[in-house]
């Protein structure tokens, strides 16, 4: 469809991006009633390659993600519903099973499942289940109400509902040709009453908001073959493995704050290679590596917000690793703040950046 001309008497939203965040926007949008042009190069990859895991406690720190439960239910009742729509199965539930490797790791878990925050989401049951495999003395603990989405699957099928329906536009946003007025924006002869950039990492070519801190940490992943394998969980330890079926799995992931392109690294491989051969004792193959940018912010917050001099100007950025599980949730939240005016929580609104005056 690139250099295709469309004419709108005036839709309802323009949004820039068909990833994660892009998507979760869209269908927010189309669900209540409300008319969409998605614009999309296709230049950003991080959605495409994620590990796709939703998770709502961060097992480093052992620490609740805010807003956990809330999100968990948006996102199900998102999912199922993309899902309906696409007649594809995309979310898939399983336990997260964490790996001990000492007594001290067993300790510190029901340490942590006793907090008042954690108790729903952390098992206090000592997993022993033996994986082929896998050595695992210690056992196991598992996280409650976890699962993964086919990430990749849901892009190129929600992109192809897109452009079946003809609110899809393959080709490079021109931002020179965006003009904001008081009642709407205009872009060539499309008229808007709000214009929403999810760009991701594409954020720093963006003229209205380049000016926000999104870092951007790359990460490489592998698609292995593993015959030996025998997992049907996703295991959680120095690295995630995820059981793709048919004896592949999805291995990630590394993760780099300097380099920022799309590209592959023989850094990258040895370090995922080092450390899945700390975790498995079987034979596996490297069928796919793979790498992207994803879209982080420094304080590891996701950015909202309108524009502070251009009131139908909006963002949705910044989901960094948890795209899968935020983007339902933030996109409604964005969502009832363009259309109801809902005040965005600080943590998350772009304001928390404006400068002390």
């Amino acid at each position: 469809m690139a250099g295709v001309f469309y004419f709108y008497t005036m839709i309802d939203y323009i949004i820039v991006g068909s990833g994660l965040a892009g998507i979760a926007f869209a269908e927010t949008a189309l669900n209540s009633g409300k008319t969409i042009l998605v614009f999309d190069n296709h230049s950003q990859n991080s959605s495409t390659i994620a590990g796709g895991l939703y998770n709502p406690v961060i097992l480093k720190r052992f620490s609740k993600l805010q807003q956990a439960q809330e999100q968990l239910l948006v996102l199900q009742e998102f999912y199922d519903e993309v899902e309906s729509k696409l007649d594809l199965k995309l979310n898939f539930r399983l336990p997260v099973l964490r790996k001990f490797f000492s007594v001290e790791e067993q300790n510190n878990w029901f340490t942590a499942s006793d907090k008042p925050g954690l108790s729903p989401f952390l098992s206090t049951k000592l997993i022993h289940t033996k994986y082929s495999g896998i050595d695992s003395p210690f056992g196991y603990g598992e996280v409650l109400q976890t699962g993964y989405v086919e990430t990749a699957q849901l892009l190129q099928s929600y992109q192809k509902y897109l452009k079946d329906k003809n609110q899809l536009v393959e080709e490079v946003f021109d931002y020179d040709l965006l003009e904001s007025n008081p009642d709407f924006v205009r872009y060539k002869n499309i008229h808007a009453k709000h214009i929403v950039f999810a760009e991701g990492f594409g954020l720093h070519a963006n003229p209205f908001f380049k000016h926000l801190p999104l870092d951007g940490t790359k990460g490489e992943l592998f698609i292995i073959k593993a015959p030996n394998l025998n997992l049907d969980v996703i295991l959680n330890t120095n690295v995630f493995i995820l059981p793709l079926g048919n004896d592949l799995f999805k291995v990630g992931a590394t993760y780099n704050w300097e380099d920022k392109t799309n590209q592959t690294t023989e850094a990258g491989k040895a370090e995922l290679i080092e450390k899945i051969s700390e975790i498995l004792n079987c034979n596996f193959e490297i069928i796919e590596h793979l790498a992207g940018v994803r879209p982080t912010v420094k304080d590891r917050r996701p950015l909202l917000g309108t524009h502070a001099v251009y009131s139908n100007i909006h963002i949705f950025n910044g989901l960094g690793t948890r795209g899968v599980m935020l983007g339902p949730f933030m996109a409604k939240v964005l969502f009832d703040h363009i259309e109801f005016g809902t005040p965005i929580d600080r943590e998350n609104d772009i304001k928390r950046f404006d400068k002390k005056k």
